[in-house]
């Protein structure tokens, strides 16, 4: 698979079908996806943002490159407390790979020896890609197989990835993550709904390449699930531009020299299982529950909660309204948002969240 990234960064176990799917609107998905079509038969026309937009992700990334460098470190930390460094990172395709080639950066400085790193992909109904396992498995011990993606937003990717690697005996079906304000595992930088920059983005900072496909015409049955590399957008490209931000917040040689022999640095922000706190059993999901029975939306697949997903409702679906929590209505965390949801036209309702900044709701096409 082509992409922007380096060879030694990543080894993306996908199949590159360039060329071969035609890439339809915004719209035209919805009512498909909506009707009974899987959203992973199809790829959307790559949003083109406007230049009040890349201005508000370049400010999001001067504001909150800091944030996230230290929700990374802490997780790399965490990583080391509870897996040590014999880990293979497995990076869930694709918001998860900027994520894991920083976590490799990461314990490789602290561990001084080198992690092996994939990308694989899992779709939601679908399961994991098993020829990537298959592939991965053949080369790397079961054990040592630790999951990474971006964030958890109601746990439905945490949960397929459970269901799936149910067919790999010694493999953990425990996910990693930068931000879980769901609530959901022990392996995260923060349980705070902090912005994480790339998500304010599509191909240009995620190596070029889109989101996964899976359609048995085009997809065999010994072949990785596919991606498209965007060639034609090499000069936008962001992908190194963002990973180098984001490494220079990481701690400097003098720290790092101060640690010890394990790397570790201490977290100075999140406590030991994240800063943010909540009463036993108030999940994410619960909370997505709640909104659903206040909106009368009958499915939770079209309330996307937190600020990477709300991102990728505006980016991606078609909206119907954004809830932002009613303390976070002036947060600069959510100006790409607010910019986003000016230029669709879509309606921002302040809502009592509890778990999350923002969430978008999808609308629902029979409504239309």
């Amino acid at each position: 698979m082509r992409s922007s990234y380096k060879e030694e960064d990543v080894t993306l176990l996908l199949k590159d079908i360039t060329g071969l799917v035609k890439p339809q609107s915004t719209a035209e998905r919805e009512k498909l996806i909506q009707s009974g079509r899987h959203y992973c038969e199809m790829l959307p026309i790559e949003y083109v943002p406007s230049e009040a937009y890349m201005e508000a992700y370049r400010e999001a990334l001067v504001r909150y490159g800091s944030v996230m460098a230290e929700a990374v470190w802490t997780l790399g930390e965490r990583i080391l407390q509870r897996r040590g460094s014999k880990v293979t990172l497995v990076s869930l395709a694709r918001a998860g790979i900027p994520i894991g080639i920083l976590l490799k950066h990461c314990l490789e400085r602290r561990c001084q020896h080198k992690i092996p790193h994939y990308a694989v992909s899992i779709i939601r109904g679908k399961c994991i890609d098993h020829n990537a396992m298959r592939y991965i498995l053949e080369r790397h011990r079961a054990e040592d197989v630790l999951f990474v993606d971006g964030w958890i937003g109601k746990g439905a990717i945490l949960g397929e990835l459970a269901r799936c690697i149910r067919a790999y005996p010694g493999v953990s079906p425990q996910l990693a993550v930068v931000a879980d304000p769901a609530g959901m595992t022990k392996l995260c930088g923060t349980r705070e709904d902090i912005l994480i920059p790339s998500s304010c983005l599509n191909s240009t900072v995620s190596g070029l390449i889109s989101r996964t496909f899976l359609r048995d015409d085009i997809i065999g049955p010994m072949d990785f699930h596919g991606a498209v590399y965007y060639g034609e957008l090499a000069g936008a490209d962001l992908s190194y531009a963002f990973l180098d931000a984001i490494e220079r917040e990481f701690p400097d040689e003098a720290v790092l020299a101060a640690a010890g022999s394990d790397g570790r640095v201490g977290d100075k922000r999140n406590g030991a299982e994240g800063q943010v706190k909540f009463p036993k059993g108030d999940t994410g999901l619960e909370e997505v529950k709640e909104i659903a029975a206040h909106f009368s939306i009958d499915d939770i697949n079209l309330i996307k909660p937190g600020i990477g997903e709300t991102t990728r409702v505006l980016l991606r679906r078609v909206p119907w309204k954004v809830l932002i929590g009613e303390q976070w209505q002036s947060d600069h965390a959510l100006a790409h948002i607010r910019r986003l949801a000016f230029e669709k036209g879509v309606e921002i309702v302040p809502y009592p969240l509890r778990h999350y900044k923002a969430c978008g709701l999808i609308r629902k096409m029979t409504d239309i």
